[in-house]
């Protein structure tokens, strides 16, 4: 992106961010349309982009050295697996969502490419390997199923090709998260990709879409045994220096999916004492970023996107005239004009996958609906 590109689309961005809650619906929808062009650029140019590529891989023998395109032949580019996998879901919901729009059809054949048979094949194969059992788990595996449920919700005749051709991964990754969740005894508590509310929070979405009864119960069982009486959730001690979710939010954001509005209420109360009642934006501050060049620093930025969309969540998960409900939502404002700026591509660092966080956060993706 040229200097004075970057510059426009900066601009434009900080728009959007006030656009979300300020302007007439119409002229938010042209700026979102504007957005969105450019949120699927950023993985387009990625997608099959396979280097620099970060790869988190077991080696039992020489054979095992090949390049990425050879290990995970339909998710090898934006530099790691998982932003691979949540770039393709990004190309998904703004095609489905955009499907007149110029980068639909660039989407589609991006798609195409990467969603064949063989390469599912491949995927599977590999995961299938033996010495790969924690492999993208929970993160990695919670955004395939994510990608599943969204070709599972487009009404589109290619689409429900993709869904075809994907589901032996899909099945594979459920698989691995149903096999392991009943042996994991602590919750994971961390503001990366480990986190277990997150990817449960990614989970549950996508068994409700899928139909998987089972898959539904257990994500409930264990977020209520990990979490049900979790109490005073030390919010002030956030953000860690490289935290692109937060533990205490996350938690907060999975557990409205699991609980009755009048008990999450309760529940909320006790968890997170000190949300205001009222209108106040400042009782939880968007996280600095130093050095957006730097692929950890870089985090922050994820960080504040996510916690937006988090702050939505749980404010839709309380009863309708919950007295904290404008709290949430004037930070939840606060963070996205505070991230959304940054979404640039500018650094690969960043650019590889804040599209994906922008786009859950814009497009009200992981929302139930408004009360």
């Amino acid at each position: 992106m040229s200097r004075s590109g970057f510059v426009t689309f900066r601009r434009a961005l900080v728009l959007f961010a006030a656009a979300v809650a300020c302007v007439p619906a119409q002229a938010a929808a042209a700026i979102e349309a504007a957005a969105a062009a450019r949120f699927a650029n950023l993985a387009l140019r990625c997608v099959h982009l396979e280097y620099p590529n970060k790869v988190a891989h077991t080696l039992a023998s020489d054979a095992d050295a090949r390049p990425p395109r050879l290990l995970t032949p339909a998710f090898y580019g934006c530099y790691d697996w998982h932003s691979s996998v949540h770039g393709h879901w990004l190309l998904v919901r703004l095609a489905r969502q955009f499907p007149q729009a110029p980068f639909a059809a660039q989407a589609r054949a991006a798609l195409a490419r990467s969603l064949t048979p063989d390469n599912v094949a491949g995927e599977v194969a590999y995961l299938q390997t033996p010495g790969r059992a924690s492999f993208e788990r929970p993160y990695g595996l919670a955004w395939l199923l994510m990608l599943a449920a969204e070709l599972r919700q487009w009404d589109d005749a290619q689409a429900r090709q993709w869904v075809a051709i994907l589901q032996p991964l899909e099945r594979e990754a459920a698989a691995r998260l149903g096999t392991w969740l009943p042996k994991l005894h602590y919750a994971i508590r961390v503001g990366e990709h480990s986190q277990t509310a997150f990817a449960f929070g990614l989970v549950h979405d996508w068994s409700r879409v899928a139909g998987d009864e089972a898959m539904r119960t257990l994500i409930e069982q264990r977020a209520r045994a990990y979490y049900g009486d979790d109490r005073n959730c030390p919010l002030a001690y956030e953000p860690s220096g490289e935290d692109f979710l937060s533990p205490c939010l996350a938690e907060a954001d999975l557990m409205r999916r699991v609980l009755a509005p009048s008990a999450y209420a309760q529940w909320l109360r006790a968890f997170l004492p000190g949300i205001p009642h009222g209108p106040q934006a400042r009782w939880i501050e968007p996280g600095v970023v130093t050095d957006r060049s730097d692929p950890k620093l870089a985090h922050i930025d994820g960080l504040n996107l996510s916690r937006a969309w988090m702050l939505q969540g749980i404010a839709r998960g309380l009863p309708p005239r919950d007295r904290r409900i404008a709290a949430l939502e004037a930070a939840a404002q606060t963070h996205a004009a505070a991230a959304l700026p940054a979404v640039t591509g500018e650094h690969y660092e960043g650019g590889h996958w804040l599209g994906t966080f922008a786009v859950y956060l814009t497009s009200g993706a992981g929302l139930p609906r408004a009360h």
